[in-house]
């Protein structure tokens, strides 16, 4: 998927999505170093399997401390 920068304001990026008609404000800083109006940028966005699955025990564990805590009252 491909998005332009149609312009910067307040160190924020205003992309447009081709085709999509989408438009999304997004930190400059999170951009590509020199990232410009008028910049074509490639986005790709991909699952992470394995960062989701730590971040569910994750959640799980404290919530079981949650609990152990309160039961424990």
């Amino acid at each position: 998927m491909k998005a332009v920068v149609d312009r910067i304001e307040n160190q924020t990026a205003v992309l447009l999505f081709e085709d999509e008609g989408i438009k999304v404000d997004m930190p400059l800083k999170l951009l590509p170093a020199g990232t410009r109006e008028g910049s074509f940028l490639q986005v790709d966005f991909t699952l992470d399997r394995e960062g989701e699955a730590a971040q569910r025990e994750k959640i799980s564990n404290l919530l079981d401390k949650l609990k152990n805590k309160q039961d424990n009252k």
